[in-house]
This record gives C-alpha cells, structure tokens and sequence, in this order.
C-alpha cells in the first residue's frame, strides 16, 4: 500500500527549497523531489542571515540548536564617517546562507536532490504536472511549487508574463572573508557588533557569521558585511558585466569582478565610507547583488504554486527574505494537511494560504521600501 500521500517536485535547491522539502516530507510524509539548475558547489549569494523566529523555528523541529549554528552579537554600533562610534546593547543571533544550507541538506533524503536541472517547461493538468527540464529529463507529481527566487522560470510559466524582476537602483556589494585572513585590528573592532553606517545614498553594515565550515569558534569564523550604494540604471550594465565580459543579471561573483569595477568601488569606499569600512572593503574579495523588486503575485496555479521571493520579494534592510521564504513552507503544509492524491485540491485552504502570505509580504515588502527611501537608496 502507498503511504506517501502525494509527491511534490521543487523547482529550485536554495533554502527555501529545501525548507518547503522538509516541510512537506517529515510533516506530511509526502515525497519530495527538489530540482536546482546549477552544477557544484552553490555559492553563498546571500551571505550573512539574521536569525528570525521562521527560521528558528523550523531549526528546533529538526533537532538543530539554533545557538551551534550563530554567531552571537552583544551590541549595535552606528558609525559616524570620522570613526565615532555610538554603541547600544542589542543581543542577537546570525548565521549564513551556506550553514544553513548545509543543515537543511544534510536533512533530506540525498536522493531528493537533482541538480543541473533548469526548468523550461510545465504542463498542468487535472491531476497532476510533468516538469520538463533543458537536459531532456522530465518528473511528474501531484503539484509542482516554484521556489526558484527572483528570476523564477517556474514563474515565468506559471503567470505567462512571467512578472520580471524590476531593477531598484542600487546595488548590494559584499565581501565574506575569514577573520583570520584580515588584520587583528579590523577583526576585533567589528567581532561582538553589528556595526553600521548610513549616509544619503548609501548603507553599509558589517558582522561576524559562522565560518565556511560552519564554525562558531574565535579565529574560525567569517566578517560578512553589505555596502549599498545607489547606482544609476545606464551604468548597471557595466557592473555586472564581468572581466570575462560574461553579464550577470543578479549575481556577480568575485572571480568575475572587473579591474575597472573594483577601482570604482575602492575608490568610493576612501571618499565616503569611516576607516574601518574603508579597510574592510579593500581586504575583501568583493562581490555584487543588484538589488531588485518583485511585486506580490497569485501564488497558486491550479496545481502550481509559488514561495519565497518566486512569489514576491521584500528589500533586504528588512532582513526578513530568508524568514519569508520559512513562512512560507510552513503555512503552506498546513494548507495541504490530510490531502492526497485520491483527494481534489484543497483550493479554499490553499487560496487561504496565499491571501494571508501576500498580506503580510505586501507589509514588509512596504516596510523595506521605507527603510531604503529613509536612506535616499533606489528610484
């Protein structure tokens, strides 16, 4: 007798993905299958994550301890640009994008997880949907849920118009560097703080994550920090086209920044940023994000539905993308509780769903719009 209840194909390995494969497998006991387009290692686009109840959340249900996977903060620090400092306590937790990652991985069935597997091609029908990938492989389930970020192909499909991402004007640069490999000096300045600093037209914020291994240990971990700075869209293109002359749409990795790019940003860094940005960002290997909106969609399709930022993004001064994404997975197994396969589509539990997912991504996405505009960032 088949016990799994239904199957499930998701499109897109990041954690998002892998949160909704979890959910759906070990509370509902369906069978999952998570399908991601890259090949190898996937790189840490996100970089630092501040702990959110979600994400918490979800950790303590499979038995992690949120504190072995966090680097511990004791305060907040606003800096001024000639170095002043002011300080108020503020405890809080923070992780990365790849140890989280890393965790929820190692939780699922390895089976699970296909890669180089882009999606180009869905077909709905009344009881169930066929996958079909650019390599020539196809995967049939019950539903299929896009959980493939802010240039979701699932989206593209499943909306027709494919709602494209939309350029905010500016752009998140970033750097992830071992504490070792940096000055003793500039380490300990930042180790125990979420520092910051703020001018009309930029932000920059740094603090320490867990180390490429996961470490949580002094002398093991990363200084992770983002510096956002307005950059008009007539020069966008030349940013994010590497040295390789490779464009990049939303992820310029370090290996690929051009010479001509990274004199750009150290130079501005000298003109505007407190010491100690100023040397963190020129003893980093930078990279760049732009930073981009997606506006709140439908999130269920008949038999297909969307998550995370597939479904909507929210600015990232809100530190609530990863925690969205969480949430997400969450409610959605809820609104698929006792269903199966035999069973019509739970349709008022599942728009149920997406009415109460986009109200609450429609006020923070509004909330980060606002917290960008106080900092004169974007159009």
């Amino acid at each position: 007798m088949d016990r799994c209840p239904f199957k499930a194909a998701i499109i897109g390995g990041s954690v998002g993905g892998l949160a909704t494969a979890i959910e759906l497998s070990e509370s509902l006991g369906a069978e999952v299958r998570v399908f991601e387009r890259s090949a190898g290692e996937m790189q840490a686009r996100g970089a630092g994550v501040v702990m959110q109840p979600e994400v918490d959340d979800l950790l303590r249900r499979i038995d992690i301890d949120t504190a072995s996977v966090c680097v511990a903060l004791k305060e907040r620090v606003s800096l001024l640009q000639d170095g002043t400092a002011r300080a108020q306590v503020s405890p809080q937790l923070m992780t990365a994008w790849d140890t989280l990652y890393r965790s929820l991985r190692a939780r699922l069935d390895p089976a699970a997880y296909t890669q180089e597997h882009e999606l180009t091609h869905l077909a709905l029908q009344d009881d169930g949907v066929v996958a079909t990938f650019s390599n020539g492989a196809s995967a049939d389930a019950d539903v299929v849920i896009g959980a493939d970020g802010v240039n979701s192909q699932c989206r593209v499909l499943l909306t027709g118009d494919g709602a494209a991402a939309r350029y905010s004007g500016y752009v998140a640069w970033r750097g992830l560097e071992d504490e070792m490999a940096l000055p003793s000096h500039l380490v300990e300045a930042l180790t125990d703080r979420f520092t910051s600093y703020t001018n009309p037209g930029m932000q920059m914020l740094c603090y320490l994550v867990p180390g490429a291994d996961g470490a949580i240990e002094p002398g093991r971990r990363r200084v992770n920090w983002v510096w956002y700075f307005n950059t008009p869209d007539d020069q966008l293109t030349d940013v994010m086209t590497g040295a390789s002359g490779k464009s990049y749409r939303s992820f310029l990795p370090t290996s690929d920044v051009s010479k001509s790019v990274r004199t750009s940003v150290h130079n501005l860094a000298d003109r505007t940023l407190p010491p100690v940005f100023q040397e963190l960002v020129s003893a980093s290997k930078i990279f760049a994000q732009p930073v981009q909106d997606v506006v709140a969609q439908d999130r269920v399709y008949s038999r297909g539905l969307l998550v995370g930022d597939a479904a909507g993004t929210v600015r990232p001064h809100t530190a609530a993308g990863t925690s969205k994404a969480f949430g997400d997975a969450r409610f959605l197994a809820e609104a698929l509780q006792h269903w199966s396969r035999q069973k019509p589509l739970p349709t008022d539990r599942l728009a149920q769903w997406a009415l109460l997912r986009n109200r609450e991504l429609l006020a923070t996405a509004a909330r980060g719009k606002r917290l960008a505009a106080s900092s004169v960032l974007g159009f």
